[in-house]
């Protein structure tokens, strides 16, 4: 599964909002590229708040929030740039486990020296 987000910047030509809409996977592993996406939106306009939309994202780990939140608080300390704001969903979303192991041609398994090993239906 390719855990990845995608960015949509929407930024108001009358100076009124910039809005950061966040879909696909946010993990601890990758959260960390969104950081200067973040910075860069609140130098657009700096008296305006940055929100970074996190409620349609199809996989949102917790710890990867908060890492996201510390980032943007620790850099507001730093560069005084303008406010952020992040919307999070209600419940946060999961992918279902799936093994790393599933071979998808066969809808077995592999063993450790590569062959399939089929399921019995």
């Amino acid at each position: 599964m390719d855990h990845k987000p995608s960015v949509l910047v929407q930024v108001d030509l009358h100076a009124q909002y910039v809005h950061l809409v966040i879909t696909g996977c946010v993990t601890e592993a990758n959260q960390h590229a969104l950081h200067p996406v973040v910075a860069r939106a609140r130098t657009l306009i700096p008296s305006v708040t940055v929100t970074v939309d996190l409620t349609g994202a199809a996989h949102l780990e917790a710890v990867a929030v908060e890492l996201l939140r510390a980032a943007i608080h620790h850099e507001h300390t730093l560069s005084g740039s303008g406010p952020a704001e992040i919307l999070v969903p209600a419940v946060l979303s999961h992918h279902p486990p799936v093994p790393h192991h599933a071979n998808p041609l066969t809808g077995g398994t592999r063993t450790r020296t590569g062959s399939p090993v089929l399921r019995a239906a």
